[in-house]
């Protein structure tokens, strides 16, 4: 009996100690181990996921990352070509390629693609103000009907839930603002677009109109749904600005839910969502490398994951255990991922 219990302790010493060997070899094959990453993330709330997502990548392969830095876009383009962070997974492209350095394919790389033409952008207004208005396009808000009546706060314009300043998205806005010559008659929301989208959300849910400019994936679309609550409306014309030329056919939307016509001209081209990098980090680091290559986001789970912070799911801990969710939910994938990133680094 003695010497049956003294077998069975040995058995769990040498059990532990296979145990300890082995999650310390495990460890060691972690090609992360001992570096350190820099991450970048958006100030735009839509893409907070993103960056928790792929830094949880860099976090499973073994590295150390630091709180993210949140950046507007011609920063962060700067910051990453000077190797003061590593990478995001939040541009936007062609929309970005404004922001990128000279020379910039000489210290930033595309690093992978998180969603391919998935982000659509545009302007949407009510449906029920769009028929009762018949309104089709930025230019039915010269009208002085239509005028006074998306006018909440009196200035005499219609209002517009634009962009904050330092998104790509805002220097779109006031080009049109400028080459359809609506500065007297539209008045743009800048400040805070969380907070001016919230407010146009109970101003429609009083039954008022509304009339904003959004982007996809985001959650926006889950609370105003295309074709049922609000349509895409047009351009005027087509007016590229610099960054947009060569790009004309790509800002005509065709067969998208809920525009006014089809095709519809949005006037913003339909973007890439890409994870971009500094080269010199990228080259470092092929585990990363091979990662960000093959990892990607559905649409339709991104803005699930925008809407669940906009119902109030918003601190960092709850956008951590998104992450959490998603990877279980996915989690032959992830695991294929993490195999071929280790690989690639032996």
């Amino acid at each position: 009996m003695k010497l049956a219990k003294r077998i069975g302790l040995a058995g769990l010493v040498i059990a532990a100690c296979m145990m300890a060997f082995s999650g310390t070899t495990m460890a060691e094959d972690l090609p992360g181990k001992g570096k350190t990453i820099e991450p970048a993330a958006a100030t735009w709330t839509t893409g907070f996921f993103l960056e928790a997502l792929y830094s949880r990548a860099c976090e499973e392969l073994g590295y150390e990352v630091e709180e993210a830095k949140k950046l507007g876009g011609p920063i962060f383009y700067r910051s990453l070509a000077n190797g003061e962070v590593d990478f995001w997974a939040n541009g936007w492209f062609p929309l970005h390629a404004e922001f990128l350095p000279r020379n910039w394919d000489k210290r930033i790389v595309m690093a992978g693609t998180v969603v391919k033409a998935g982000a659509v952008q545009g302007y949407l207004v009510s449906k029920e103000h769009v028929e009762e208005y018949d309104i089709k396009s930025l230019d039915d808000f010269r009208r002085d009907e239509v005028k006074e009546a998306f006018d909440a706060n009196g200035d005499g314009k219609a209002d517009l839930v634009a962009c904050p300043p330092g998104w790509g998205c805002e220097k779109t806005i006031a080009h049109h603002m400028d080459v359809y010559d609506l500065h007297d008659d539209i008045n743009l929301i800048k400040a805070g677009y969380s907070a001016g989208m919230a407010d146009a959300l109970a101003r429609y849910e009083d039954g008022q109109p509304v009339f904003f400019y959004t982007w996809t994936p985001n959650w926006t679309v889950y609370k105003f749904k295309p074709g049922e609550d609000v349509m895409w409306i047009n351009v005027p014309e087509i007016i590229p600005k610099e960054g947009q030329k060569g790009l004309e056919d790509a800002m005509i939307a065709k067969g998208l839910t809920g525009t006014v016509t089809d095709p519809c001209k949005m006037g913003f081209v339909a973007n890439d969502i890409r994870v971009v990098a500094n080269k010199d980090f990228l080259e470092a680091n092929p585990a990363v490398k091979t990662m960000f290559a093959l990892m990607s986001v559905p649409f339709p789970d991104i803005a699930a994951q925008n809407n669940r912070m906009f119902e109030g799911e918003d601190k960092q801990e709850d956008v951590e255990r998104h992450v959490d969710e998603w990877i279980e939910e996915n989690q032959d994938k992830w695991n294929a991922w993490l195999t071929a990133a280790k690989a690639a680094a032996k």
